[in-house]
This record gives C-alpha cells, structure tokens and sequence, in this order.
C-alpha cells in the first residue's frame, strides 16, 4: 500500500498466508485493530486489490491497525481456493494473529471486504459474538462492506448487523444494483449508492474513500 506496509507470512488452517500490515502515522494513538478481505481469488483477487487497499487506507487514517491477509491459495498464501468455506477460515487466523500480536490494543474492531471478501466479511461479523477467537474481544463496531459479491453459484452471504454499513456502484456490472437491494430489504439495510460507478470503481477510489469515511462516522 506504501512504503511502511510490512508483509510476511502468519500460521493459518491451511499453511502459512500472506498478509499485509499498515499502522497508523508514528506518534499516532492506536485506536483499534482491523482486517480487510480481498475479492474473489479465482479472478484475480489479492490483498494488493485497489479497492481493499483504500478501505484499508481509510480505517488507517482513523488510526487502525489494518491486517489484509492473502486468502488460502493466493501468491504467497498455502492452499486452494475452498469456495468460502476456508476463506473464513484464513479471516479468523488474520484475527487471532492481529489480536495475540497488539493485546494491549482494547479500542474498536472493524471488518472490511470487497465482493467476495465482503461477503467473507459477512460470516465473521455474523459470527463475533460467539467465536473463541473473539471471546474476550470488543464487539465488532463497524463492518464495511463494499461492492457485495452475492451470487447463486457461490457461498451466501450472512445476514446483516447493525453494525454493518453497505457501499454499491449505481452501474456495478458485476452483481446489480438491484441484486444488492432486493437482499438488503428483507433485513430493512440500508445501501450506499454511489453513482455511475462500477464494480471496480475505476477513477473513483477517492471518492469510495470518502463514503467509507462516512460510513465509519455515521
């Protein structure tokens, strides 16, 4: 993401995985820790994806502690792809790393992702008040979820908290609008639409950032 990104490799369930590490400024108080997923690995998702690293660089500049681990199976990471059901898996090695290695940080717990990583995103919000993990951890206060990537064919999506904030590209030709708004009705959720934009959100990353930044303070 920039030059003080840190990246090595952390035990996970299916070998090592790559992640990367950005901290807030020096002389910054650490105000919480958080992790952001990836999309989907079998078309080209890693954690270097522009849209996971500005919702990285937005949780840092609210002086986060970011963790973007590389899902099972991508570069450096052990494994294969394991359609969702592993990849959560790697979210809660990403957790139990960040939070045995900053023990002293008490504050916020934040989620993100990005299409599938959103959606990965969605089981570990949905499954924080009770996993072992996260027994004795601050609740999850702000979820992030951007450019959801629900599809039939593929593992679903968990059903929303509170906490949970949803950002959308008005012309997302990967999951529609309308896809993304007919599975938030029944939960009665709201969704940040940001117009003209696509699933990628090309030549609109600052503007995504600063929606993330509202969402994070709303």
């Amino acid at each position: 993401m920039n030059s003080a990104t840190e990246r090595f490799l952390i035990p996970g369930p299916a070998g090592e995985i790559e992640v990367a590490l950005d901290r807030p400024a020096q002389g910054r108080t650490i105000a919480g820790l958080a992790v952001v997923a990836h999309p989907h690995p079998l078309f080209g998702g890693t954690l270097d994806n522009k849209v996971a690293q500005t919702i990285a660089r937005a949780f840092v500049g609210q002086s986060m502690v970011v963790l973007r681990p590389n899902f099972r199976g991508v570069e450096k990471s052990a494994g294969a792809h394991d359609h969702g059901m592993g990849e959560v898996d790697d979210l809660w090695a990403a957790w139990k790393w960040l939070i045995e290695k900053f023990p002293e940080v008490r504050g916020q717990r934040w989620m993100g992702g990005f299409s599938f990583g959103a959606v990965m995103a969605t089981h570990i919000a949905q499954q924080w008040p009770t996993h072992p993990i996260a027994a004795d951890q601050p609740a999850l206060d702000r979820v992030i979820l951007v450019g959801l990537g629900i599809a039939p064919e593929r593992r679903a999506a968990a059903n929303l908290g509170p906490t949970a904030r949803l950002i959308h590209g008005e012309l997302d030709e990967v999951v529609a609008l309308k896809t993304v708004l007919d599975w938030a009705a029944p939960q009665q959720h709201p969704v940040l639409v940001m117009p003209a934009a696509g699933h990628f959100f090309h030549g609109q990353l600052p503007f995504l950032k600063d929606c993330i930044l509202r969402c994070l303070r709303d």
